[in-house]
């Protein structure tokens, strides 16, 4: 089997010498899965075992991975918004010019604030081949029924020559609206925004230059991303079994969109005293827009009547940043290899009310600088590897009032500072031709999601300098695991234990506020996948993941309360196989189940009642592409059987909100068609 390499490690490294479960989603599989679902949660959900079902919309609130939040990254670049996370950072970027996607599972702080889970970094195409191609794009998917027709169409151009290349990608979308098994409308959702009834384009460049051992390259992306307002909610019917639909008609307010717009500037030098030095500058704009609603956060008596008041919020999130690397093999001793690096970052991240400009989450400046250090040695069929990395950051925020319905209360500025060393350690022996264990223990730095925090100070006389709730959460990851890699296939098991003595759980109160608890939480799991190939033309693969994660009520109160649907995914099995019936064809056939959860029945913390009910479905999908002299051809079905289904999240939460309770999507057909020229 070829050796697979990945880079969210700061350097290079093959994945038999990475002491961890590491999940590498190919473009070819990637390419199978985006037939089937433009959606970039669902090929995560398909591919690496410990990450939760899909939302199937812009918002990614419930999705996690293992328990925790990943750090998600684009070509290395953060695209995670710890600060104030309002969940859409999974939308950033057309799906086509993903390369592969590399998944570190586990708690990590090499790449930064905010790994707890785990990092996914999203790896962009790179011309291979000398000369100039051309390339369009198209995709289409439907059910066949009113308004309910998704397309894209994209052009690419690459360019090869010598020591230069350049890569150029455009785009446009719409989608339209989808339908459940039944044969209804599924809801839109008016509030966080949606993937129904939007549209959207993507500019993509990246061009690149060689000088000798040395290598400059510049990446610009543009992603939009926005609402069309030609559906609004009907609220879902509990006492019928009827799921929140949609009928035509103007929501209130303005188009929720995403806009991020990311840019780096990478520079590489092979030879530099003895290492290879990796340098990059970067930026990353993020806006997100929400829907309008007149909820009760959103009231203020002092502009209009209690319930009368309609209002939508906006997050900016602006970053920018350096990260530089040497790497040094053979460093003072044989087979030893130094990986040395800093890292700085500045965050600048905020939430205000769009339509009245109130401040909901004031400006959030945040400073951080992390030198790093890695050690790793070879002794025969061991490697070990150990690292370090201080993390020294602040945190500067100016005085700001809280919104009417939190009481208006004035909260005094000041400035948080965050100094904190963290450390990995890891083993990975190979003791069999094509087999390794590994043994871990890592751990990941994060903040809470401060905007939340501040927010919600609903107690005169706060001040930013003194609260407790801000204190950063350090989460400790032991794993150890097996993995096989041969000829006719590969196969790998782990179990690990995650624990955060100050954690952060995001618990819903009977007025519909959220609240962020500081206990701790405890995330243990195994995953197994494997892939055998009996034959040259077919592959069977599958994946399980059990996850349990714990909480309390409160700080010192006992650990036996389960992680609800907003941490954890359900225990989940995915199981297909690929089929070559024809030379250069390719046949996918996929199902994923998962499982019933029942948890913290009669169970409360404090007015909020934490019980949580999910009944697991099954859901297959079938995919074939093959390729022409005019190109390759792409046809796909998802939810094979039309099944019926509600969403885990939407199934789970206690407070079902009427307007949130989304069945998903019934029977859809797709079509792609790629021609180089």
């Amino acid at each position: 089997m070829a050796e697979v390499v990945v880079t969210a490690t700061r350097n290079a490294k093959a994945v038999d010498k990475i002491p961890g479960a590491v999940t590498v989603v190919s473009q070819r599989e990637l390419e199978m899965q985006y037939l089937l679902a433009d959606d970039p949660s669902a090929a995560l959900a398909t591919y690496v075992p410990g990450y939760s079902p899909s939302r199937q919309k812009i918002s990614s609130s419930g999705e996690s991975l293992r328990g925790r939040t990943p750090l998600i990254l684009l070509d290395g670049i953060p695209q995670s918004n710890p600060l104030r996370a309002g969940m859409r950072e999974g939308y950033f970027a057309d799906t086509a010019i993903i390369e592969r996607i590399e998944v570190i599972n586990g708690a990590s702080a090499i790449q930064g604030m905010g790994a707890t889970g785990g990092i996914i970094n999203y790896i962009t195409k790179t011309p291979r081949q000398e000369g100039t191609g051309v390339a369009l794009h198209a995709r289409a998917a439907t059910g066949f029924r009113h308004d309910n027709l998704d397309w894209k169409t994209g052009l690419s151009v690459s360019h090869k020559s010598g020591a230069f290349d350049m890569l150029a990608y455009a785009s446009v979308q719409r989608r339209g609206m989808a339908y459940d098994g039944t044969g209804r409308l599924v809801g839109i959702d008016a509030l966080q925004g949606d993937t129904l009834d939007a549209g959207g384009h993507d500019v993509f460049i990246k061009i690149g230059r060689n000088f000798g051992d040395q290598r400059l390259q510049l990446t610009v992306n543009r992603f939009n991303f926005r609402g069309e307002l030609d559906y609004r909610a009907v609220p879902a019917d509990f006492a019928r079994g009827t799921p929140t639909s949609s009928i035509p008609g103007r929501p209130p307010g303005n188009p929720a969109r995403n806009a991020v717009h990311t840019s780096s500037l990478d520079y590489r030098h092979a030879s530099l005293l003895d290492g290879v030095l990796t340098a990059q500058l970067f930026s990353q704009d993020f806006m997100a827009l929400y829907g309008a609603s007149n909820t009760i956060t959103f009231q203020d008596a002092r502009l209009a009547p209690p319930g009368m008041l309609f209002d939508q919020s906006e997050i900016n999130a602006d970053k920018h940043g350096a990260k530089i690397t040497w790497v040094h093999p053979d460093l003072l001793l044989p087979g030893l290899e130094w990986t040395l690096g800093i890292d700085h970052l500045r965050d600048r991240s905020g939430q205000r009310m769009a339509l009245t400009n109130r401040t909901w989450v004031p400006t959030l400046d945040f400073t951080s600088t992390a030198p790093f250090l890695q050690l790793e040695y070879d002794v025969g069929p061991v490697t070990v590897r150990a690292g370090v990395r201080r993390e020294s950051a602040s945190l500067q925020v100016d005085a700001y009032t809280t919104l009417w319905s939190y009481g208006g209360v004035q909260v005094r500025g000041g400035k948080r500072s965050f100094d904190k060393a963290v450390k990995n350690i890891g083993a990975v022996w190979r003791f069999a031709p094509a087999w390794t264990a590994f043994l871990s223990s890592s751990e990941g730095f994060g903040l809470p999601d401060v905007g939340v925090v501040l927010r919600g100070v609903n107690r005169p006389g706060q001040s930013v300098d003194t609260l407790f709730e801000l204190q950063p959460v350090i989460t400790r990851n032991q794993e150890i695991g097996i993995n096989w890699r041969g000829a006719r296939g590969s196969a790998g098991a782990s179990f690990y234990d995650s624990r955060s003595k100050l954690g952060t759980v995001m618990r819903i109160n009977a007025e519909g506020f959220g609240v962020l608890d500081r206990v701790p939480t405890t995330v243990r799991g195994w995953e197994v996948s494997a892939e055998v190939r009996p034959a040259s033309t077919l592959s069977l693969f599958g994946t399980y993941a059990r996850t349990i994660g714990k909480t309390a009520a409160t700080a010192g109160a006992p650990m036996d309360l389960a992680l609800g649907a907003r941490a954890q995914g359900p225990d989940k099995l995915v199981l297909g196989a690929g089929w070559r019936p024809l030379p250069r064809t390719q046949l996918r056939l996929q199902a994923t189940h998962l499982a019933d959860r029942d948890i913290n029945v009669g169970r409360t913390a404090g007015t909020i009642n934490l019980e949580e009910h999910f009944r697991g479905y099954t859901l297959a999908d079938l995919a074939m592409t093959w390729d022409t002299s005019l190109g390759r051809f792409g046809v796909g079905i998802d939810n094979l059987t039309d099944r019926q289904y509600v969403g885990y999240y939407s199934q789970s939460v206690f407070l079902k909100d009427p307007l949130t309770y989304f069945a998903g999507r019934g029977r859809t057909y797709s079509a792609s068609y790629t021609r180089n020229f």
